[in-house]
This record gives C-alpha cells, sequence and structure tokens, in this order.
C-alpha cells in the first residue's frame, strides 16, 4: 500500500482537441505502463468510434508510477476527461474523484469556450491547477500569447506555465515534477470505517458489473460484504484492481487510491454514480456528497427501419444503457413509424453518438425523429406536465402556458467573424447579456432558448465563424413563451413523427421549408396530394404534388368526340375516389432527409 503523502489524484481538463490523450499516451509511456509493442494512439480512449472521430466520450483512469528527481516513488492517479459539452456530466464525475487538475491549452489555438468551463467546474470543486500549454512543436504555437491570454481570460497566474508536447514528448519530465510538487496529496484516514466513492461503472460480458472507485477512509479487499448506502444493496467484492492502463489485480485499495471491483453485479442501474460504497459489518456514518444526477435534455425517437427488429432494438438499447447511465429511454408508438422507442440525451453530440453506436454495434438500421427538448405545460386546471413528445400536446384549450427551456451560452470568437454570430444569436430569440474582448477574440454571453439551439445552431455557428468559433453551453431556468405545435399533414392525414413545437414567429418559415422538402420526396401518385403545415385548424404552408397522368385515350383512335369525353369524365371520377381512399406511403428515405434537414 502507499501513503497517502505519496499518492497524487488528478484529471486532464481541456477544450476538444487539445491534445488530452496524447498527452496521456506519452505519460503512459514515460511511467513504463505500457511497452512500446503495446502502445499505440489514445491508448485510453478504448471505444472505435472515440478513436475514429478523434473525440474521448468516457472519462478514463489509469495508474502511473512514477520516479521523482528525489529518488521517491510516486503513484499517481491520471483521469484523461471528455472535452465537448455534452460529456461535461464526464467531466465532473472525473474531478469530485481527484485533488487537483492538469490544464492543457493548445498554444496555437488558446483559451476556448470549453476550457473556460472546465476550469470553472474544477476551481468549483476547490482543485489545486497545474497549468500547461500543449503542442510546442508547432510552427504557430505562440505560447507568451496564450499565457497572456490565460491570465486575461481566466484569471489564473500563468508565468510559471509549462512547454509540453503531447507528440514529441518534450517537457514530460518537467511535468511530473510539477504534478508532483504543486498539486496536495489526498486525505485519509486507514483505520476508519470503509468510505469509497462509486465514481463510474461499465458492463463488462466476462465480469459482470465493472466498478470505477476513489477510496476516502478504510480498505477496500477481496472477500468483503460491501454495502451501496444510496441503493441500499449488499454485495461481496470478487476482485480488486487497477489499471496501468492494462487490468491488474490489488490485494487490496486504500486511502487515497483510485482503482475498481467487481462484484458479480448484473445491472449497471444497481451501481448510482456518486453512491458511497461501505463495509456492511462496520458502516460509516455518513455518505459522501455525490454528484448531481444527469439529466436529459434533447429527446428523440427512435424507431427501427425494419419493424421485424423491434426486439432486438431493446435488447441494444438495454446493453447501451448499461455503459452509459446518462441515456434513457421509453418505448412509445408512432401511426406513421410503427413501434419503436423516445430516448433521451445529453445533448445533439449525445444523441448522434448513440445512434452510431446502434448500428455499428448492434447492426441496426434506424430512424430518429425531430430532436425535442423538455417543456413543462402548465394545464388550466393547475395541473403541471412535462412534454417530450410534440405529438402528445394535449388540446391548446386545456393549456395555460408553456415553458421552455433557456440556456446561457458562452461563444468566442475572432472579432472578424462577430457580425456573424450576433446576427444567428439574435435570429434565435438570442439575448444578449455580456460582450468582452480578450485579444482579437470576442467572448459573448447569450440567453438562448434550447430548442433553436437543438435544430441546426452548431451547424450554422461553425459555418458563419468559418470553424473559429468554440460554443458552450449551461441550462439556466424555465421560461413562459408563445410556444405553439405545428402538424404536417399528407393528404389531410397528420404525420405525428413530424410534429414539432416551435415560436409563433418562427414557425410559419418552418413550416414552409418541410412542405418544400416533402413535396421533392414523396413519389408522385396517380393522383393530386396536398402536403399542408398547420396550426390547430389553420393551414400556414402548403404545397401539391401533382397527379401522374395515365393516357388513357392512347387506344382511341379517331371516332366520336364523346367518346373521349366519356373516357376522360371516368378517369376523373377514379382519382376522385382514389384521393378519397388512397394511401400516401412516405418512404423511408424522405423521413430521415426530411428529419435531417430540420436537424441541420
Amino acid at each position: 500500500m502507499t501513503e497517502p503523502a505519496h499518492i497524487r489524484n488528478f484529471a486532464i481538463i481541456a477544450h476538444i482537441d487539445h491534445g488530452k490523450s496524447t498527452l496521456a499516451d506519452r505519460m503512459i509511456q514515460r511511467c513504463g505502463g505500457l511497452t512500446d509493442r503495446e502502445m499505440r494512439e489514445q491508448v485510453l480512449d478504448s471505444m472505435e468510434i472515440e478513436r475514429e472521430r478523434g473525440i474521448t466520450i468516457k472519462a478514463q483512469t489509469v495508474r502511473l508510477n512514477y520516479a521523482a528527481k528525489d529518488g521517491q516513488q510516486y503513484q499517481l492517479n491520471l483521469m484523461d476527461t471528455p472535452g465537448h459539452v455534452d460529456f461535461t456530466y464526464e467531466v465532473s464525475r472525473s474531478l469530485a474523484a481527484c485533488e487537483g487538475s492538469l490544464l492543457l491549452v493548445d498554444s496555437s489555438q488558446g483559451v476556448e469556450a470549453q476550457t473556460l468551463a472546465n476550469v470553472y467546474q474544477a476551481l468549483d470543486a476547490d482543485h489545486e491547477i497545474v497549468i500547461a500549454l500543449n503542442k510546442t512543436d508547432l510552427p504557430a504555437a505562440e505560447p507568451d500569447r496564450v499565457a497572456q491570454q490565460i491570465e486575461d481570460v481566466i484569471g489564473l497566474g500563468a508565468s510559471d506555465a509549462l512547454l509540453v508536447s503531447g507528440k514529441t514528448g518534450d517537457g514530460i519530465d518537467e511535468l511530473f515534477e510539477a504534478i508532483v510538487e504543486k498539486l496536495p496529496p489526498p486525505e485519509g484516514d486507514a483505520d476508519a470505517p470503509l468510505k469509497a466513492l462509486l465514481v463510474d461503472s461499465w458492463y463488462d460480458p466476462y465480469l459482470g458489473v465493472v466498478i470505477l472507485v476513489r477510496v476516502n477512509d478504510g480498505f477496500l479487499r477481496k472477500g468483503q460484504r460491501i454495502k451501496m448506502m444510496a441503493a441500499g444493496t449488499e454485495h461481496t467484492v470478487e476482485q480488486v484492481g487497477v489499471f496501468t492502463p492494462k487490468r491488474t489485480d490489488v490485494g487490496q485499495l486504500g486511502p487515497g487510491e483510485v482503482g475498481f471491483i467487481t462484484a458479480g453485479i448484473k445491472e449497471v442501474a444497481d451501481t448510482h454514480v456518486g453512491d458511497t460504497i461501505t463495509e456492511t459489518r462496520r458502516p460509516t456514518e455518513a455518505p459522501l456528497p455525490g454528484f448531481k444526477p444527469s439529466v436529459p435534455v434533447v429527446f428523440s425517437g427512435l424507431f427501427p427501419v425494419d419493424t421485424a427488429d423491434y426486439e432486438r432494438l431493446r435488447e441494444s438499447l438495454a446493453k447501451l444503457r448499461l455503459n452509459d447511465a446518462s441515456f434513457e429511454y421509453e418505448p412509445e408508438t408512432s401511426a406513421a413509424l410503427g413501434f419503436g422507442f423516445r430516448c433521451g440525451f445529453l445533448g445533439l453530440l449525445h444523441l448522434e453518438i448513440i445512434q452510431e453506436r446502434l448500428e455499428r454495434e448492434f447492426d441496426l438500421e434506424l430512424i430518429t425523429t425531430a430532436p425535442s427538448v423538455v417543456y413543462n405545460i402548465h394545464l388550466t386546471d393547475g395541473r403541471t406536465i412535462e412534454l417530450h413528445n410534440p405529438a402528445d400536446l394535449p388540446d391548446p384549450v386545456h393549456i395555460d402556458t408553456i415553458e421552455e427551456p433557456w440556456i446561457s451560452a458562452t461563444i468566442m470568437v475572432p472579432d472578424e467573424y462577430l457580425g456573424g454570430v450576433l446576427k444567428l444569436c439574435e435570429e434565435r430569440r438570442g439575448e444578449q447579456v455580456d460582450l468582452t474582448y480578450s485579444g482579437t477574440r470576442a467572448v459573448v454571453v447569450y440567453r438562448l432558448p434550447l430548442n433553436e439551439v437543438v435544430f441546426d445552431f452548431y451547424d450554422r455557428l461553425k459555418s458563419v465563424s468559418r470553424g473559429y468559433a468554440s460554443f458552450d453551453y449551461q441550462i439556466e431556468e424555465y421560461a413562459a413563451g408563445d410556444l405553439v405545435k405545428m402538424a404536417i399533414l399528407v393528404n389531410g392525414e397528420p404525420v405525428d413523427a413530424l410534429s414539432t413545437i416551435a415560436h409563433r414567429e418562427n414557425v410559419e418559415s418552418r413550416g414552409r421549408t418541410m412542405c418544400e422538402k416533402l413535396k421533392e420526396l414523396i413519389p408522385r401518385q396517380l393522383f393530386k396530394i396536398p402536403i399542408q403545415a398547420a396550426i390547430g385548424g389553420k393551414v400556414i404552408a402548403r404545397e401539391t404534388i401533382s397527379a401522374l397522368r395515365k393516357d388513357v385515350l392512347s387506344k382511341c383512335y379517331g371516332g366520336d368526340v364523346s367518346r373521349k369525353r366519356k373516357l376522360l369524365e371516368k378517369q376523373k371520377a377514379g382519382k376522385k375516389r382514389m384521393r378519397q381512399f388512397g394511401k400516401v406511403e412516405i418512404p423511408q428515405e424522405a423521413f430521415i432527409e426530411v428529419l435531417r434537414t430540420d436537424a441541420g
């Protein structure tokens, strides 16, 4: 067992693409965690999708044994965290298990919106922070300018910021020394009853649920009877180990150490993230504070293209839920798409990742309905209900007010693109809160309705700023708005999967766009098909797909004109009857396309 004085627990925090995972690779290599033959890029990004997109989705942990210059051996527990706004929940969990943070800033790009958000999270957790400027080997690197920017924007002293390169390994030794000297050791009492924080859990097909723990007091040993304080369940520890990053068994975990345990648990749902683990015989008195549970903010329907795949989709979602506690789902049916599931996500990237994992790992073909946010509906009888699916909106007669979620968005953008960004935020019903400058970059804070952000805001922001803007948001409050439900009718029949809730100002243009798109996508029939967007009984946009016309006169050579007229009258009557009873099948591709257009 390592003395707590020789342990350092720290998280690497940074904006997306500032090189967290690459730096972690160099640190593992320097401490001999893996041989050169076992080493590969982004070694901590275990999912194929993480490696392909070059992003971290799940926070990973690794134990490094570092021999300091004074000859003392130190145990360093490193947490590699995600940088994307949708996964800040993963970051907050990692920070709770550490005493310090390594703030990594790209020395060519400087401070970005997510850098700010993650630093504030670390400061809220009372962390000591070591600042490192990464990518100093690049010709475009400007460490002096970026160090000044850190002082101006974040307010942290960056005069002693370390210069490192995750790619070449330069400055790694100095970085290790700074971590050992500046970050505080964990505090813990080895003689007190066991008190450990459940940081994360995931499902392993061979071992069952694997639990990542940070021990605060006491010891965790194999064969021990443990109790989850929030869940109230008891288990026997079967295996205790650490990641080096290879899975390595150890005899026990003591105060300040981070590692994993298995205890034959079948459901990840039984292991609440943030729960306190204690011993059954000698329990601790008070549990640890834990974390706020993650709350889904974006909801979308997932339906199998082939209805026979419904059971497979159910099983696949259950397996994914085992590995991702922040994702929720419940069954729902749609007249247009059949049986499927209504799923809750932390954001649009989270939705995209889950959808891609279902298609790749479980070989499913899916249709995703338009993403929508959670609305609070205040009814005239005094009740309040939460609305996840626009198709379920009660009759407007019974609605008193509809409240929608608003966010506080921080956008950092070079000065020359500021005008386009401000215009975009104004179009999306934004209210400017603050505008400050750091060198040639503007930091804009806006209040925006989340409903306007989940559609195509991020894509539009990237295009108006040529990809230079960075964006971060927090949910602030619910506020009443003039919101209406827009239904899409095809041949007079409402298509529930295309219903959306929008602000009265924007609903007409959105309706027009959807009708135009559907006109291109739905194949022509032998009768005229009207496509309408409607609010209640009022049609606000309409397009008509003209009928295919069969030439009924082709066999009619010469003869009396009345014969031709009779054939045409007969065709006309047939078309009228067809329109009355004809069913318009909307092809699956049309659904996918129109929803994709609507979602950006």
